[in-house]
């Protein structure tokens, strides 16, 4: 099936406190958050017409581009509004939510301090990141390209840069035949695949990265209560490759990626298993609840 350019679809999308068709939601190839990835964005997903822990991406949007250096001119409060307009104008019900706020181009230098602010809203009808057979599994390798110290980058920031090396390693990923690839740190300890994050059962409980140069996903953290309203064990803490040959069953965590399952990593292999089919499940049902079921599902 022929790819439909992003540019050139049907719809509405949100730019700064108007409603623009589609179309018409372009910016100058001079832009700085183009050239200087002065950008930081959110994925979101709506469920029923309700956008999943909505004023949380919003939070973390704004945490995001203060960690840049910038204020977005709106609040979190008129950004949840946002969001929900611009699924509203596209009629959708069931959808991903993609806004993103970058330095404008009224400066193209290393230093921007006069630039406006924009943010953009814009939302389209996506599946599951991974098609198929769910439960089956999918592949990662293991990608040469490292998440960076902190003290080198902005890593708690939901920033564009830091996915140069996510678009790097899945590219390389998917040359060799996997789905995705599962990237290590500075130290050589695991931290996430290029969009999601990683858990592991172990012996029966849930080992999870410790969430120290790279994000504390919002998906992370809702599977990571769903697992202890079941009574499973969750464990943080640094965790090194080689003890993926301890591991049972393997998966992901994210909102584009939902729950999905993992049935390699490099030469290691798993079976989805138990856990993983009651987590998968878990987050189904939690997603398709009101906001404020969610939010006392997780308290």
């Amino acid at each position: 099936m022929a790819l439909v350019p992003f540019d050139d679809r049907e719809g509405f999308i949100w730019w700064n406190g108007k409603t623009l068709p589609w179309r018409d939601a372009k910016l100058h190839v001079l832009t700085h958050g183009l050239h200087y990835a002065s950008a930081v964005f959110e994925g979101e997903r709506a469920y029923n017409g309700n956008i999943f822990r909505l004023r949380d991406h919003s939070e973390r949007l704004i945490n995001s581009a203060g960690l840049l250096g910038f204020t977005i001119p709106w609040s979190a409060e008129q950004i949840d509004a946002a969001c929900i307009e611009a699924v509203r104008a596209n009629g959708l019900t069931d959808a991903y939510v993609r806004p993103i706020a970058w330095r404008g181009s009224e400066q193209l230098a290393v230093s921007a301090q006069l630039t406006t602010i924009n943010l953009a809203i814009a939302t389209w009808a996506w599946p599951s990141y991974f098609a198929g057979d769910k439960m089956k599994g999918i592949r990662l390798a293991i990608s040469d390209w490292l998440r960076p110290d902190p003290r080198t980058a902005p890593t708690a920031s939901k920033a564009t840069g830091l996915y140069m090396t996510g678009t790097l390693s899945k590219h390389d990923a998917e040359a060799r035949g996997f789905d995705d690839a599962l990237m290590l740190d500075w130290r050589g300890r695991i931290a996430e695949a290029t969009g999601a994050n990683v858990f592991f059962v172990i012996n029966g409980d849930l080992h999870t990265p410790t969430p120290d140069c790279f994000l504390d996903g919002i998906t992370r953290r809702s599977v990571m209560a769903l697992a202890r309203s079941r009574q499973i064990n969750v464990i943080e803490r640094p965790i090194m490759p080689e003890e993926m040959a301890n591991a049972t069953e393997v998966f992901l965590a994210g909102t584009a990626a939902e729950v999905t399952p993992v049935r390699q990593i490099g030469d290691y292999t798993f079976t989805p298993g138990a856990i993983t089919e009651a987590l998968v499940r878990d987050y189904t049902q939690l997603v398709q609840l009101p906001p404020e079921e969610v939010a006392r599902r997780l308290a």
